[in-house]
């Protein structure tokens, strides 16, 4: 199945009409071009060390999409239609030769990225649907299903390495330490799982929170661990703390359904109401808006290779990238200045908002229960 693409640029500058003039170069764009697929992706990734995207949809389909700033050279490279149910997540290895991707349909798949070629399938990996995915090393990788299921794989070997069933919900996402020791989960039973996958034991749950955890991450060069849920709210926990939270941060946001770091103190996080916003963790402020798929679900949020481009994708059926250079330079200072209520959420991007924009009006208010919250400190 191919993916749809926008109508093609203008024809670029041709010879005049003796032949004699050269051609026009193409146009330069802030951003790569929006990609138009026929189905809304589900997962979505960057490789590590060139430009190109990888994203898997509804429909089971993957796409690997080379990305340029120039003007109509954003370009679909290959697409695989192997997964018979939606495709939830896709992954480059390390080394970017491979593409891996798990689906609703039970199983993993590993692909050759240069050719799009299927090199190996893992029919049943899972006995209920596979929702999350993370690469541990060139080897190895975890698999989290829809009803709580965490298995480590090694691609080497047959059957998984850990299978543990700690959870009661869904796995929404995964984390690891630099050192690769322990795995974090986060569910929809509203708990942040610890998995020693060194050992291949389980360490323990915390106390569950409001709303489903829909994700995790790293934070403060890894002395917090920051986890999106579905009720708007940030909870951070200290890492050896995991057991219960050491403050939350509540968004005006409907729901967080994704995050993705951008620098130790710098997060974006992707919510039901179509609104990518950039937040900082410790002190916890709503920094500004990066962009919007407007009136539509943000779906993932994946980071560029060179930090420059962050990529969304959203119910729109649209993978959009933002410039994130204006975000790399904001600094937030501790002192917390009051800003006014109602006031507009600030612009970080020459995309984030346009007059005639569905969400020209969006107001982003305080939220008296996190005004405490805000001023927290910092702990090992």
């Amino acid at each position: 199945m191919e993916a749809a693409r926008e109508e093609e640029p203008a024809a670029r500058g041709s010879a005049g009409e003796d032949g004699d003039s050269a051609e026009a170069p193409p146009p330069t764009r802030d951003t790569p071009e929006d990609i138009v697929l026929e189905a809304p992706a589900s997962g979505l990734a960057f490789h590590p060390a060139r430009d190109l995207l990888a994203a898997g949809d509804v429909d089971g389909d993957v796409f690997v999409f080379s990305y340029s700033c120039q003007e109509g050279e954003t370009k679909e490279l290959w697409s695989s239609g192997h997964h018979l149910k939606s495709c939830r997540a896709v992954v480059f290895s390390e080394d970017g030769q491979k593409l891996v991707t798990v689906s609703k349909d039970k199983a993993i798949h590993i692909l050759d990225v240069e050719r799009g070629q299927l090199e190996r399938r893992i029919s049943k990996a899972h006995g209920a649907p596979i929702n999350s995915l993370l690469l541990v090393d060139e080897n190895v990788l975890a698999t989290g299903d829809d009803t709580g299921g965490v298995r480590l794989w090694d691609q080497r070997k047959e059957g998984p390495l850990m299978d543990m069933r700690q959870h009661e919900e869904y796995i929404a996402d995964m984390a690891l330490d630099p050192a690769k020791k322990l795995l974090l989960t986060a569910s929809g039973d509203s708990c942040l799982g610890v998995f020693n996958i060194k050992r291949r034991r389980f360490e323990l749950l915390s106390e569950p929170q409001s709303g489903d955890l829909t994700s995790v991450t790293l934070m403060k060069c890894g002395k917090k661990v920051a986890c999106g849920s579905s009720e708007g709210t940030i909870y951070l926990f200290n890492w050896d703390g995991f057991g219960a939270t050491s403050d939350r941060f509540a968004l005006r946001a409907e729901s967080i359904d994704c995050m993705v770091p951008v620098t130790e103190s710098l997060l974006c996080t992707g919510s039901t109401d179509g609104v990518i916003r950039a937040v900082n963790i410790l002190p916890n402020r709503v920094v500004g808006s990066i962009g919007q798929h407007a009136g539509e679900p943000v779906e993932k949020l994946a980071l560029s290779h060179c930090g420059r481009f962050l990529a969304s994708s959203g119910h729109d059926q649209r993978l959009k990238f933002w410039d994130m250079t204006q975000l790399q330079a904001v600094v937030v200072n501790d002192y917390r200045q009051r800003k006014k209520k109602g006031g507009p959420l600030r612009g970080l991007s020459s995309k984030a908002w346009s007059p005639d924009d569905f969400f020209a009006g969006l107001r982003e208010e305080e939220d008296p229960r996190t005004l405490g919250e805000e001023e927290s400190e910092d702990s090992d």
